[in-house]
Formats: C-alpha cells, sequence, structure tokens
C-alpha cells in the first residue's frame, strides 16, 4: 500500500499580489520602529516610526480620520476661495489705478 501523500500550500500558491494587498488594507498592518545614533553613550539622533497601512474605511473604523479636518488635505485648503479671490481682484484694481493716479498727481 502506498501511502496517501498530503499536498502542503504555500502562501505563494494560494494568494496572488492583489489578494494580499486587499488583506493588508482590509485588516490593516502597523509598522513601528526606533533607530537611535549615539556616539560615547550621548544620544545623537533619535528617529521614531509609526507607520499604519489601511483602507480608509478601516482606518476611520479605528477612530482615525485626522485628514478630513486637517486644512493642508481638504480641496479648498481651509480658506474661503471665493472670499480671497474678492480680495485679490480688489488689491490688484488698486495696483492698477496707482500709475493713473501717480502721473495725474504728476502734472
Amino acid at each position: 500500500m502506498e501511502p496517501s501523500r498530503s499536498r502542503l500550500t504555500h502562501a505563494t500558491e494560494s494568494s496572488g499580489l492583489a489578494d494580499i494587498l486587499e488583506r493588508v488594507l482590509d485588516k490593516g498592518i502597523v509598522i513601528a520602529g526606533d533607530i537611535k545614533v549615539k556616539l560615547v553613550d550621548i544620544e545623537l539622533l533619535t528617529i521614531q516610526v509609526r507607520l499604519m497601512i489601511a483602507s480608509v474605511d478601516k482606518a476611520r473604523e479605528m477612530g482615525m480620520d485626522w485628514w478630513l479636518r486637517n486644512p493642508d488635505f481638504t480641496s479648498d485648503g481651509g480658506k474661503d476661495q471665493g472670499a480671497e479671490i474678492g480680495e485679490l481682484r480688489r488689491r490688484i484694481a488698486a495696483l492698477e489705478q496707482r500709475p493713473v493716479a501717480m502721473a495725474a498727481g504728476a502734472r
């Protein structure tokens, strides 16, 4: 009798890159590390790295939504663009009137 051979399945055979990326974004992954540069027991530099990779939905689920409140990540930059454009147009008009007023005052 020949013993039955069980086939081992490796992760590379069962999942493609797209499947792995989908799992990482769905579950999230955290990478943390510290880098310290010392010279004769004097710490010269410390770098702390905290990296989280997850989908937006997973991040919101975990309570992280800082990009919604950060003005650098909003489409208007956190400013009222209409008011800013109006102010710039007013300043340009005032600057354009300056040479005319200076020429009239020189006569």
